[in-house]
């Protein structure tokens, strides 16, 4: 082979390392298989439950005692019966119900399937207060998730500033594909739980660094604006091919077949990291970042932290409670529940992409107030539905809504960090991820509680009030002041730009485009 020719995939990996489009492509890959996961469990998890620990034990109990009941049960309707038992026991679909029949005396009725409920429609499941204990249960079960990346977050941050950020994404790769497997695997509640609390730590790592990563090298707000929506993007798609994708693979093939397919999508993740983002090489930032306790007494910062919080508790709150009140309310079969939120994942990534661009033009502040509001109004609607089809208005504008807050505030973190604090964004993306962490840590776990003490329809009028209540606030994101000594920098820098900047720091290996740091004129 001559020697030209060995060098080609050499170049290659040199050429893809140098551009920033293939780091976004590697940001982009991993926040679809951290989403594609997070919501995967969502339709699997309430029925396996239901099916493994209620329907379990009760068929363990009934082949013993419908045995010598069954020339009762064959009897026809309104048919005399003669028993020979005396107040004896016997048990319906599994349901234990008393017979009170005296010695040789003869009945016009038969026991009726349930002793104190009308019947219930066919496919709806029993067990009526085992479901109202499983929100609880299964809301903290998602909540572990989000609970512990809430406590490695600020770590996470620290250690980017420290190391750089391809070192950390690569261990969020290789505790992600651990996660996925245990998933897989596992059998009992126990289990679920510390799978998805492992899916935790490696979120951590993988969504702060990446967004980090995304920050340094987009260092133009327009551009990174755009970036910010194509990456969220993956959030979008991940979120809208999960639950669907769990449903369906649950119902005809399996439990463990999703996780498995999505063990083997992180591995092709783990490799395109290996050849681009060199893993193995520490490189620390060159300028000092601010202290994660400094940017949270920026109120700009919180009011953009608090946005992305409540926008993204409602949908976090409907993941163990909406499946459940389906079952209870509307009877739907397995591959329903994850169906379900299939509209609010497609309106999603259409959201994150439009409004990446978008949102610069009409103010990033206006978008995220407008899709706040309209989050909290998709929320009350959602109890109106009395079906599946009921649902597909409500969730579509709530995943729009979540679309147009996510892709506003995300670059809005890295501008305030630029505008006000060191150019460094290990931690300011930390802060959005705890922020987008306490939603769905707060969310599942309160949820369940609230549905089971006032019931769903009172859970999503609460949740969406508090998001109409909050969107005003994000009118003081409208045009945030700049540090003095910053407004220094950025005159010497750019005189005629007032909202144009450069990093304080050297960057790797992506050099940026001669006019990478010309802002759009027309932008707030």
């Amino acid at each position: 082979m001559p020697p030209a020719a060995k060098r080609v995939p050499w170049q290659w990996l040199v050429a893809g390392r140098a551009s920033r489009r293939l780091v976004l492509v590697v940001v982009f890959v991993a926040l679809l298989l951290d989403n594609m996961l997070l919501t995967v469990v969502v339709p699997i998890v309430p029925t396996f439950l239901y099916t493994t620990e209620y329907e379990g034990t009760n068929s363990s109990v009934a082949p013993a005692q419908t045995e010598p009941a069954s020339p009762a049960l064959k009897a026809p309707p309104f048919s005399s019966m003669f028993s020979y038992f005396d107040n004896s026991t016997v048990t319906v679909s599994g349901s234990m119900i008393a017979v009170d029949l005296a010695n040789g005396t003869e009945s016009s009725h038969l026991p009726q399937p349930l002793a104190s409920s009308p019947p219930l429609p066919s496919g709806c499941p029993e067990g009526k207060e085992f479901l109202a204990k499983e929100n609880i249960r299964v809301g903290l079960l998602f909540a572990s998730k989000a609970l512990v990346q809430l406590v490695i977050n600020p770590s996470v941050g620290l250690l980017t500033n420290r190391i750089g950020y391809h070192i950390p994404m690569f261990i969020g790769f290789i505790i992600m594909f651990l996660s996925t497997v245990m998933f897989a695997f596992s059998g009992t509640y126990t289990l679920l739980f510390i799978a998805r609390a492992l899916q935790g730590i490696g979120s951590s790592f993988s969504s702060v660094a990446g967004l980090g990563m995304l920050a340094s090298v987009y260092t133009d707000d327009f551009e990174r604006g755009n970036a910010m929506g194509i990456a969220l993007g993956g959030l979008a798609l991940g979120v809208l091919i999960g639950a669907p994708f769990g449903s369906v693979m649950y119902a005809f093939v399996g439990k463990s077949s999703p996780f498995l397919v999505l063990a083997f999508l992180a591995l092709l993740d783990g490799a395109l990291q290996l050849c681009i983002l060199q893993p193995s090489k520490i490189s620390p930032e060159s300028t000092k970042g601010t202290p994660v306790f400094t940017l949270l007494r920026d109120p700009y910062i919180l009011v953009a932290a608090g946005a992305l919080c409540f926008s993204n508790m409602g949908v976090a709150m409907l993941e163990p409670t909406l499946p459940i009140w389906m079952m209870q309310t509307m009877c739907s079969p397995k591959w329903q529940l994850g169906m379900a939120f299939l509209p609010a994942s497609i309106s999603y990534l259409i959201g994150t992409n439009l409004f990446g661009i978008l949102a610069n033009k009409m103010g990033r502040w206006l978008c995220s107030l407008i899709g706040m509001a309209v989050v909290g109004i998709s929320l009350l609607c959602v109890p109106l539905a009395k079906n599946i089809y009921g649902l597909i208005g409500p969730n579509s504008g709530l995943g729009f809504a979540i679309g147009m807050v996510d892709s506003s505030m995300m670059p809005i973190m890295g501008y305030l960090v630029d505008l006000r604090h060191t150019s460094v964004y290990g931690n300011v993306y930390a802060i959005a991820d705890v922020a987008f962490c306490m939603g769905f840590a707060i969310g599942p776990s309160t949820g369940g509680a609230i549905v089971r003490a006032i019931g769903f329809p009172w859970l999503m009028i609460i949740i969406g009030v508090i998001n109409i209540a909050y969107a005003p606030l994000c009118w003081y994101l409208r045009n945030p002041p700049a540090k003095e000594e910053k407004i220094a920098i950025l005159s010497q820098e750019c005189p005629m730009q007032t909202k144009s900047y450069t990093t304080q720091k050297t960057l790797r290996d992506f050099p940026l485009t001669d006019d990478s740091d010309v802002e759009a004129e027309n932008a707030e």
